[in-house]
């Protein structure tokens, strides 16, 4: 991942901080985050602010540019990779260590009293704004919304925003229709005595209105945004992507609720105009959308937070629970042809890459029933490219799969009856004592947490120990979260709960229905890396007992693919984490096997079957 120089971008872009053609006065920084309008993880190429200014490429990290420095803040999943992509004119900036100072904190401690600190309000959310603002105006700086975002003015060739074609997804697939989600919603507005309720986030107006695009690669999402209102709603969308069939869907989906479309720009004019009829009502925004969208409203008459859509998508119902089971199943089909296939080919000297192995896995993924394409860029990485958590491989990189060093892919799908995220870590060869260790460490952490038993609406930070422990006993750790909520036939990453060693602001609780990835790892930089991830659902659990009536639960792990025991130092394991991953094996048979029985599958069954031999001490 060799860098590139960005000393004319950055000379380019000091220049108009200081140009009264963009800004009405200098700003002494300007801070690029990684976001688009809607405040998505992945972007599409148009809304690669931060990527093009700086040259790290991760989906995580915050650049900020004075008149002589130029910072990035990005967390430990990235620490490597952005070490590589960055060149001499950035300074790293390690999120989440105790040494490392927040945005705020640097900004008020090296810009001198009366500085000024602008930022494209289109793309910084309202929270972030709120509070890096009470932050600055401690210090005597302030914090200035940008009227255009002032790396576009440095980008020469910036791609167009996406318009791709907008589907309707049937109700075999979403479980319920619009009008059903539209009552829900109502009740939680009423609840706030809010009169309106705007979605900015793609994956909740998606889930919403039964519909899925391909705006952002990986995402089927769209540009757009909704506003909901007592009896109505309006779609914000390119005109281009709005058609007959889209419309018939949402007629017939929406019984007698009003709706109506509008241009995606026009969102801006519109909250205008309601902002003078709220009449002691509120505007309901996630607390993740855009500024420039929320300052529109009168503080009296604005209310930031998670929006009840939010947590409604992120609690399935039985029949995307069913989809989740179907489309996981079906990945396993897939992975296990592929890690079949790819032993052979190793073992007879064949030449296969990261790149043209993550291909082949692409393939054996399109045959599978209702796949509509990956859920995010495949990791194929082999031996040290393993220790870059998320490592894409790329012609510059691109290495042979060998018998010589662990080979790390993570990888998913997009089916239209879910999506799926799966991490096994291999070796097609003799592993070391050092990888078989902490391969085992991670199991052991790994199946811990999957046997969790816990009270329900329990924040998922009070489970992350659980995977960390073995780790932790000997001086070891990872620098990236244990577990993250999964779409159904959304985005991979989905909130607003999550597994992690720090606070999620909006986790409300873990909670039947929900999915979320229980994935532990480790990490050695230069040699190789080690993780297991599997999808989990969240169900009840059968206790002894129910303390204050409350409710337990438990994981159902629902990824289906053997995980490799020659990884393993069994003499590490207790006699509880053997047979718990022996029943896991001989449900991976009894489920995928039959699957395999059909002509071009044998050798998949063969090697699951090898693979899922019982161990013992």
């Amino acid at each position: 991942m060799p860098s590139r120089s960005t000393t004319n971008l950055l000379k380019q872009l000091r220049s108009f901080m200081q140009n009264a053609s963009y800004v009405n006065e200098t700003i002494q920084a300007y801070i690029v985050p990684s976001s688009d309008p809607h405040g998505s993880e992945y972007l599409a190429g148009c809304d690669e602010h931060r990527a093009y200014i700086s040259g790290f490429t991760g989906s995580a990290g915050t650049a900020v540019v004075t008149e002589k420095q130029a910072l990035l803040w990005t967390d430990g999943r990235y620490f490597l990779q952005a070490s590589q992509q960055l060149d001499e004119n950035w300074t790293l900036m390690k999120e989440g260590l105790p040494q490392t100072p927040s945005q705020g904190t640097w900004l008020t401690k090296n810009l001198p009293m009366g500085s000024r600190v602008g930022v494209d309000p289109k793309v910084y959310s309202h929270d972030k704004f709120v509070s890096l603002q009470k932050v600055l105006e401690g210090a005597g700086q302030k914090l200035i919304p940008i009227e255009g975002n002032l790396v576009e003015a440095v980008w020469v060739d910036r791609p167009n925003r996406p318009t791709n074609p907008v589907h309707p997804l049937g109700l075999h697939y979403t479980g319920m229709p619009l009008k059903n989600k539209f009552r829900d919603i109502q009740s939680a507005m009423k609840e706030k005595h809010a009169k309106y309720l705007v979605l900015t986030k793609l994956d909740e107006i998606a889930w919403f209105l039964n519909l899925r695009g391909g705006d952002i690669k990986y995402n089927p999402v769209f540009f757009s945004y909704v506003v909901l209102a007592e009896n109505s709603y309006v779609i914000f969308i390119n005109p281009k992507q709005y058609n007959e069939e889209i419309g018939q869907h949402l007629k017939a989906e929406s019984g007698d609720i009003k709706f109506q479309v509008e241009s995606y720009e026009s969102i801006g004019c519109y909250l205008k105009e309601i902002s003078k009829n709220v009449d002691g009502g509120f505007v309901w925004f996630s607390d993740a959308a855009g500024y420039d969208l929320t300052s529109t409203i009168p503080k009296k008459s604005l209310l930031t937070e998670m929006t009840p859509v939010q947590l409604m998508k992120a609690i399935k119902n039985s029949v995307e629970i069913e989809g989740m089971k179907r489309a996981h199943i079906k990945d396993a089909v897939a992975l296990c042809c592929y890690f079949s296939w790819l032993e052979k080919e190793v073992a007879s000297g064949a030449k296969i890459t990261e790149i043209s192995g993550a291909n082949k896995l692409e393939q054996l993924r399109s045959e599978q029933e209702d796949y509509v394409g990956l859920s995010f860029d495949t990791i194929s990485s082999v031996g040290p490219h393993g220790a870059i958590i998320h490592y894409s491989p790329s012609e510059s990189t691109d290495v042979p799969i060998t018998n010589q060093t662990v080979y790390l892919c993570d990888s998913g799908g997009q089916y239209k009856d879910g999506t799926t995220d799966v991490t096994r870590t291999m070796h097609f060869g003799t592993p070391s004592d050092l990888e078989k260790k902490t391969y085992t460490l991670v199991l052991k952490g790994q199946l811990q947490l999957g046997r969790a038993v816990f009270p329900s609406k329990i924040k998922g930070n009070c489970l992350d120990s659980l995977a960390r422990q073995f780790l932790w006993e000997v001086g070891l750790d990872y620098g990236h979260g244990t577990g993250h909520g999964i779409g159904s036939y959304l985005n991979v990453h989905e909130g607003p709960m999550g597994i992690s060693w720090k606070p999620i602001p909006d986790d409300p609780g873990l909670d039947a229905g929900m999915f979320v990835s229980n994935e532990p790892g480790y990490y050695e930089d230069g040699l190789f890396g080690a993780r297991i991830e599997d999808i989990v659902q969240i169900v009840p659990a059968n206790t002894t007992y129910n303390f204050n009536q409350r409710g337990f639960l438990t994981f159902h792990t629902i990824t289906l693919v053997p995980k490799q025991t020659k990884m393993i130092d069994v003499a590490m394991l207790t006699d509880r984490e053997i047979k718990q991953l022996n029943d896991y094996h001989v449900e991976c048979r009894q489920k995928i096997g039959p699957l395999l029985e059909k002509p071009g599958y044998m050798e998949a069954k063969q090697w699951l079957w090898k693979e899922t031999e019982p161990i013992s001490r």
